[in-house]
């Protein structure tokens, strides 16, 4: 008979509810999608930026700001949810924006919110924010690469020259 002491491994594992949601799916989408075009120069694609951003904003109920943060190979180093609006609009400050712009120092950044109606049309004051969020990060020599509005179909503001 053996006098070593018997041990036991007991694996605590985390319960898990089944299926998951389709919040909990779409967040791990985007998530997957951040690591597969993190290392690759993949956000000045307005397809895969689309993809990623329609993942991250159009479950919202309410209008969500979004900055995407680019070092100079417009590699993302992070995307921050900057606004919180009400079913159809969202206050955006540039002063905001310029700050986390310079707390990552960013060197391009795409501009994202989504539109719960479900419309992607931008409207003349998604047009005007855009433009003076660009004339803002101009002075800082930082780049727009794009404004992304997400609804049904997401809409780059690149794509249709209004940049």
């Amino acid at each position: 008979m053996s006098t070593k002491p018997m041990h036991t491994c007991t694996t605590i594992r985390p319960v898990t509810l089944w299926p998951p949601s389709d919040d909990v799916i779409l967040a791990s989408a985007a998530n997957i999608i951040a690591e597969r075009y993190v290392k690759k120069d993949a956000y000045t694609n307005p397809q895969a930026t689309k993809d990623f951003l329609t993942y991250k904003l159009a479950s919202y109920e309410r209008e969500v700001f979004a900055v995407m943060l680019l070092d100079n190979q417009h590699q993302l180093l992070e995307f921050k949810e900057l606004f919180f609006g009400t079913l159809d609009a969202a206050s955006v400050y540039p002063r905001e924006v310029v700050k986390a712009v310079l707390a990552v120092n960013a060197a391009a950044v795409i501009f994202a919110h989504n539109h719960p109606s479900g419309e992607s049309e931008p409207s003349s004051a998604d047009k005007n924010i855009t433009k003076r969020l660009t004339d803002a990060l101009a002075l800082i020599d930082v780049r727009v690469l794009d404004h992304i509005v997400v609804g049904r179909i997401p809409v780059s503001f690149a794509e249709r020259g209004l940049l």
